[in-house]
Formats: structure tokens, C-alpha cells, sequence
């Protein structure tokens, strides 16, 4: 057979197999665009002063000196108060991602590990909670906050953040799957605490694990609207979240707060990006050297 009757037959299948690749890359084109876009919009209404916001509307940022205007009397705003609320989201994020990450490692760590009465039961009962939609707990927290007197404080943000079932549920099955059960009967032979075993054979394969916890622990709590909403009244204690929607509703009466507001959203989003650029490296690190001392 020649070498082109085999080139006539190898195409078609060559172009029948590359067509599903070239029709998932469009779908994933079009997701990618759709999450963006929102992205896209507040970057550049950012750029835009209080006249340009609501006489034009278009996808060019604006070059009149809007971003400047709007990034300095939001900082002045109510005497610099958004910083406080800057600082306020980066405390009940970092504290109660942190928290989080060793509740549920620990947690995790000892329903994959340890075989125990009743241990299935209390699995189960996490699963159970990881179905719960959170906003459904907001009102009942609120209560039992209420009832120790912690609303309004601090702690009344942070301590319903610390644990998270689906967290835990995700230290469990990356335990089971990255500690060596056969590591863990050796040191018992050699006469190692389970302290020991559990910090030096249990933890470091399940760095990229903790890792992950973190980041998706630090999204929820910095993003999270509700349960701040609910729980504190005064707004020195406000995240950036509630605190751009008490501007919000202050713009009814004082239209130019929204492009303030736009401005903060646009500031909120920048440290979530610079934690992924960051953490994404130590991650990769951590799942090579993993599968190298594997």
C-alpha cells in the first residue's frame, strides 16, 4: 500500500478524533469567559470616576483620573474605616482558616487512622453536615451565640467558621490515602508515641491537603456575607463584605459611594489572587516531593 492511500485513510480519523478536542476547548473558552467577565467589568468600572460611571457604559477603562479618585476617598472614607475592615476580614479569614486547618487535620487524621467505637457513626454524621447548606445554620449560631453572649464580637464570626464537616471529610479520605498504615505499625514497633507517629509519619505527606483546606477555608470565610451580617451590629468589627454593602446602601442617598464600593470590590479580590499565586507554588513543591519520596 503507498504512502498516500495510508495518509487518505489515517486523516479522517485524525480530524474525527480532533474535533471533540477542539469542542471541549471552545466550552471551556466560553466557562472561562463567563467567570471572567464580572472580573473584567469591576477592573475596569474601577477605573471610572462617579460622571463616567453612569453616563457611559462601555468594556474601556477610563483614563481621567477615576481609579485615583476612587482608590483615595475610599481610603479617607469615614477616616480610613475601610482598612479597618480590611484588617478585620484578613483577621477572621486568616485566624479561622488557620484554626480550620488544624481541626479538621486532626479530625481527619484520627477518623482515617484510629479505629475507635462509633467511629463510622460520627462519619456519617459529617457527611450528614457537609449536606447542610451553611446559610441554613446562620439563624440557630446566631442564637447559641447569643445565648453565650458573644454577639457582636469577634468570636462570634470566628467561631462558626473553625469547623467545617466538608473539611474534615476531605482530611479523612486525603489521610486514608497519603499516611502509611505499614509507617505508622513500624515506628509503633520502634517504640514511637502516636504524637510522634502523628507529627513526623502522619503530617508531612498531607501538607498539599492542608494547603488545599486553607485556601478553600480562607475563599469561604473572606467571601462570607451572611453570618458577619448577622452577627455584629457595629461596623468597626465589619469585614469588606458587609462593609461595601452598608456604602451600598448608603449610595441610595449618595450616588457617588458606588464607584467607592467598586473600588473595594476591585481591592477585596486582590488578595485572594496574590494567596493563589502564592500558595500554588509551596502546593506543586509539596505534591513533587511527595511523589518522589513515594
Amino acid at each position: 500500500m503507498s504512502t498516500t492511500a495510508v495518509l487518505e485513510r489515517t486523516t479522517p480519523k485524525l480530524q474525527s478524533a480532533a474535533r471533540p478536542r477542539y469542542v471541549s476547548t471552545a466550552i471551556l473558552v466560553l466557562v472561562a469567559l463567563y467567570c471572567l467577565l464580572p472580573v473584567a467589568w469591576v477592573v475596569i468600572a474601577a477605573t471610572k470616576g462617579p460622571e463616567d460611571l453612569f453616563t457611559t457604559f462601555s468594556f474601556w477603562p477610563s483614563f481621567n483620573g477615576g481609579f485615583g479618585y476612587n482608590l483615595s476617598h475610599l481610603l479617607e472614607f469615614r477616616d480610613g474605616i475601610f482598612w479597618k475592615w480590611a484588617l478585620n476580614s484578613l483577621l477572621y479569614a486568616g485566624a479561622g482558616s488557620l484554626l480550620s486547618v488544624v481541626i479538621s487535620v486532626t479530625a481527619g487524621y484520627a477518623l482515617a487512622k484510629y479505629k475507635f467505637s462509633g467511629r463510622e457513626a460520627i462519619f456519617r454524621c459529617i457527611l450528614a453536615g457537609v449536606l447542610v447548606p451553611q446559610i441554613t445554620l446562620a439563624v440557630p449560631q446566631y442564637l447559641l451565640m447569643s445565648k453565650l453572649g458573644l454577639v457582636n464580637s469577634y468570636w462570634s464570626v470566628l467561631l462558626p467558621s473553625i469547623i467545617s464537616p466538608y473539611c474534615i471529610y476531605l482530611s479523612r479520605i486525603y489521610a486514608s490515602a497519603v499516611v502509611s498504615d505499614d509507617m505508622l505499625e513500624a515506628g509503633r514497633i520502634d517504640g514511637a508515641g502516636e504524637y510522634r507517629l502523628a507529627w513526623s509519619i502522619g503530617i508531612p505527606p498531607m501538607v498539599p491537603g492542608m494547603v488545599t483546606i486553607f485556601l478553600l477555608q480562607f475563599v469561604a470565610i473572606w467571601n462570607n456575607f451572611l453570618l458577619p451580617y448577622i452577627m455584629i451590629s457595629d461596623d468597626r468589627h465589619f469585614p469588606m463584605t458587609v462593609g461595601l454593602f452598608s456604602m451600598l446602601n448608603q449610595g441610595a442617598s449618595q450616588p457617588a459611594l458606588y464607584s467607592l464600593v467598586i473600588m473595594g470590590a476591585f481591592l477585596s479580590v486582590l488578595p485572594l489572587i496574590a494567596l493563589f499565586l502564592f500558595l500554588q507554588r509551596y502546593w506543586r513543591i509539596d505534591l513533587v516531593s511527595g511523589a518522589v519520596k513515594g
